[in-house]
């Protein structure tokens, strides 16, 4: 007989590998491949195994970390309380066996409960300091978060300060959203600019969180709604349910409906009342949070490893109807991910008329037995996003086909590849017109080229008309050309061509992270740089000789030789040259080992006069080294307005702090 703890540690690593690679495409790429029943079916069972053998349950478990890893791009924020997530259910007899928990852990008590909307969103904490914002972050792990400022301060419903009384410290927690008009509206200004439609709002809503770019974010039609709080100082609470008009009150927005239960019968009578009325809302919901009310029973009830005991979501069952999948066409992503696509028998859906569905990729349509010309059953995750979720093979009549990926890329006739150890499939050619936008935009980013103006919607213009073909045709560009395009004035039109005009300017780096070398982020970007110093030496180099280099290693290495060696990314450096880009970095101004910069390491953080970027330019001219995290070999950090946690961390080392005046004095020695 097999061995049922042997048997259960494979599949306990089997289902933490698939757990961790979902949380990773939901919270920290925004692009979730499975719906949320599929999650939390895998999550469960994870749950259920750890519970019944609890000797192999790892402390590295998903079910005992909450969200996912901060992002690299942003400076992490350190939560003054813990934001936690909730255990969920789809059944209304665990909500019950919920409300009979607490009875029995509070015996002869009158337990009242709030149940309100489950906002369908982005958790953000954002903490104000006597009335006003001082920052804004993502949940990340639960304990730090992303710092978020920027893009959250171009929410026009977020007051910047508090009106009224406000307490000396608030923490507020909420969802951050995208209206279900404004969803609609941005996805169909994103057809007709030729560029892919958002799966869904939650997505839309994070991607929008997550750009660098802070004009992004404010071009996006995003809301937020307030429900809780972490840290408050000079105010007090009592109940749960008081909260909402104490949030009102300060100019914040909150929870709009909530009902009051003290029983099962209560709390499920309101569960069926919200859902009646949830789909009026301007943001979208998928379930019901039940919370207790009273704050002193809350602190009596506690909290396990990562959900309050306090509280639980309910989430309603999707609409599931049937159709005929006619066709399955494919769509090609900005990474030259080929994604089958559902063309389906037009049927509505939780309301709305569905003709089209994801189904991810390849091994899913296989592992679900999907056929073209079956009868299938889709619904839509989140009420969003059309999925098919299963095949009535019992009405198969023989006519049915198998599906099977092209050999060749749909949108240029290129061959396709599958990597190893990769479920996506995908274009090699690097010219695909169907990844050239988004690589087009990459280029022009504030982190890249910084070309202030050439932003999505300007690119999907000038790719519809012809006018970009790869990131040398915007050196291209002139008056008579922008001319030509739809809503782009004069002074639009200057104000780009002294963008690009600036754009030649930039340091080497900068052009090496704007081609979107596959894996090629700043630090490697920066580490080529300096090493070889010019796109000649680096193209002249083999691959091994590139994985020595630090910040960049094996992976990286390959796949910087890979891009320099194809033909047509030779001729695009040839033609960045004629253009007059810097593809050679000069030798730094000063003597690096004459000046007070040489040999050290700084970390920046706050908000200074210049942007970061430069500021990190004048260091590493004069022979320092710019890092993002402070350690005990941090030689410098300089600090501006509103420094954050580097700032304490440093204090606690013992690091050398300096504002910006002392580092001009620095400068200027």
């Amino acid at each position: 007989m097999p061995d049922p703890e042997q048997a259960a540690r494979a599949r306990l690593a089997e289902l933490q590998k698939e757990i961790e690679a979902h949380n990773r495409r939901y919270h920290e790429e925004a692009a979730p491949t499975i719906g949320d029943r599929e999650y939390d079916a895998l999550y469960r069972e994870l749950s259920d195994l750890e519970q019944q053998f609890p000797q192999l349950a790892s402390p590295d478990s998903p079910t005992r970390r909450v969200g996912g890893a901060p992002l690299k791009a942003f400076a992490p924020v350190t939560h003054r309380l813990p934001m936690l997530s909730l255990d969920n259910t789809y059944s209304e007899a665990e909500v019950a066996d919920f409300y009979r928990r607490l009875q029995r852990l509070l015996p002869d008590e009158k337990i009242p409960v709030v149940i309100e909307p489950k906002v369908d969103g982005v958790a953000v904490s954002v903490l104000y300091e006597k009335g006003r914002l001082r920052y804004a972050a993502t949940r990340g792990d639960g304990t730090t978060g992303d710092d978020i400022t920027q893009n959250m301060r171009t929410i026009r419903s977020l007051p910047a300060q508090l009106k009224g009384n406000a307490p000396a410290l608030l923490e507020v927690r909420g969802e951050v959203y995208l209206d279900k008009k404004g969803f609609a509206a941005l996805n169909t200004a994103r057809t007709e600019a030729g560029l892919p439609p958002f799966a869904n709002p939650r997505n839309a809503a994070a991607g929008s969180l997550k750009q660098l770019d802070p004009t992004i974010a404010a071009q996006r039609p995003l809301g937020v709604v307030f429900y809780g709080t972490g840290l408050i100082a000079g105010a007090e609470l009592q109940l749960h349910s008081a909260l909402f008009p104490f949030l009102q009150q300060l100019g914040l927005t909150a929870t709009e409906r909530w009902w009051m239960a003290e029983s099962v019968e209560e709390t499920l009578q309101a569960i069926h009342e919200l859902d009646k009325v949830r789909h009026d809302f301007a943001y979208q919901t998928d379930g019901a949070v039940v919370k207790v009310d009273t704050l002193v029973q809350r602190e009596a009830l506690g909290f396990t490893a990562k959900s309050p005991r306090w509280a639980i979501a309910y989430k309603y069952e999707a609409e599931r109807v049937e159709t005929r999948l006619l066709d399955i066409s494919i769509q090609v992503g900005r990474t030259g991910v080929l994604t089958p696509v559902a063309n389906l028998e037009p049927v509505t859906v939780s309301g709305s008329r569905v003709a089209r569905a994801t189904l991810h990729n390849e091994e899913e349509v296989q592992r679900k037995g999907i056929r073209i010309g079956d009868v299938v059953v889709i619904e839509k995750a989140g009420e969003v996003i059309p999925a098919v979720v299963s095949v009535r093979t019992d009405l198969r009549n023989g006519s049915e086909r198998e599906f099977r990926m092209p050999a060749t890329c749909p949108e240029c006739g290129s061959a396709v590849q599958k990597d190893e150890g990769q479920v996506a499939i995908r274009c090699v050619n690097a010219q695909c017109p169907a990844q050239l936008r988004r690589r087009l935009e990459h280029f022009a980013s504030r982190g890249a080229m910084d070309i202030e103006g050439l932003g999505e919607v300007l690119v999907a213009q000038l790719v519809v008309r012809g006018l970009l073909h790869d990131v040398s045709d915007i050196y291209a560009l002139n008056a008579e050309k922008l001319g030509t395009l739809e809503r782009v004035g004069e002074k639009s039109i200057t104000n780009l061509l002294e963008a690009i005009e600036r754009s030649k300017t930039r340091p080497l780096w900068r052009l090496l992270f704007g081609l979107g070398i596959l894996h090629v982020g700043v630090s490697a970007a920066r580490a080529l740089a300096d090493h070889y110093r010019s796109t000649d030496a680096i193209m002249a180099s083999s691959a091994e000789e590139l994985q020595h280099i630090p910040d960049v290693g094996e992976v990286v290495g390959n796949s910087i030789h890979g891009f320099f060696q194809e033909p047509v990314n030779r001729k695009l450096i040839g033609r960045l040259a004629a253009a007059g880009l810097r593809l050679v970095e000069e030798a730094p101004p000063v003597d690096p080992d004459a000046s007070p910069f040489a040999k050290t390491t700084w970390v920046i953080t706050g908000t200074l006069s210049q942007p970061r970027e430069e500021i990190a330019e004048l260091i590493i001219g004069r022979g320092g080294k710019v890092v993002g995290s402070v350690s005990k070999k941090t030689s410098y950090v300089l600090a501006g307005e509103e420094a954050g946690s580097k700032l304490e961390k440093a204090k606690k080392l013992g690091v050398r702090v300096i504002d910006e005046a002392a580092f001009r004095e620095l400068l200027a020695s």
